[in-house]
């Protein structure tokens, strides 16, 4: 469970990049996040994974004050930036094993789950290629790879189906799905609206840093005409945008 409460991001004395967020991810679901480009979606991701401070309220993952205590709450969950293009020096199945070390995975796991991995996302033959060779489509699957090696309770996913071929973001689609039915939270951002319609349990939709909707896509679409588009819907709540 993410629990964020009254959270507040300011840049300068006048620019609140989040204003007063206060939003819960529930164990058991899929909670996507839209938003226009600078509505506060990744400074948001940023204050969750302790990537960013903030500068008023809390914000807790499974219960532990991602402030007061760090790495225990980091422990917590698997993120996926909005850019995979990082650790590029490193092959594949170092980065992975790189990543696997941080979080403590023993060895016969992480071996077993790499190769599971690997396998689902079609990596397996790229693992000893170093990943400033990879694609961009393929530096994503490392890097969820890598998100996903310590078997998180929790996922925090920013824009993650960007770059992915038409199988992978699939696949990633049914583990996120299967992730959930498990009893595990998934929180994840974007910008296809009809990923979140077919995904998504709730949507929460950020404005300007305000939270202008949290609910489930009925509620959404019971607030305007029927037979309203998703993306008309959309347009409409973030008019001047």
């Amino acid at each position: 469970m993410i629990l964020i409460s009254n959270a507040t991001k300011s840049y300068g004395s006048d620019f609140k990049a989040v204003d007063n967020l206060s939003l819960e991810i529930r164990d058991g679901e899929i909670f996507g996040f839209i938003g226009p480009n600078g509505a506060g979606k990744t400074t948001t991701i940023k204050m969750m994974t302790g990537i960013t401070g903030f500068d008023t309220g809390n914000i807790t993952i499974n219960n532990i004050d991602i402030t007061k205590e760090p790495i225990e709450a980091k422990k917590q969950f698997g993120f996926v930036p909005d850019s995979p293009d990082m650790f590029l020096r490193l092959k594949g199945v170092e980065y992975l094993n790189f990543m696997a070390d941080i979080y403590d995975v023993p060895k016969d796991l992480r071996d077993t789950r790499i190769i599971d991995l690997a396998e689902k996302f079609g990596m397996s033959d790229a693992l000893t290629d170093t990943i400033q060779s990879y694609s961009h489509g393929m530096r994503q699957k490392i890097v969820l790879m890598g998100a996903l090696v310590h078997e998180p309770k929790v996922w925090i996913l920013d824009e993650p189906m960007t770059g992915l071929d038409p199988k992978s973001s699939f696949l990633l689609k049914e583990m996120m799905r299967e992730h959930s039915r498990k009893g595990n939270a998934v929180f994840f951002s974007t910008h296809v609206l009809e990923v979140a319609e077919k995904l998504c349990d709730r949507i929460g939709i950020i404005n300007k840093g305000k939270l202008i909707f949290n609910g489930t896509m009925e509620e959404l679409r019971n607030k305007f005409e029927p037979g309203d588009s998703l993306e008309k819907i959309f347009l409409e709540m973030t008019k001047g945008e």
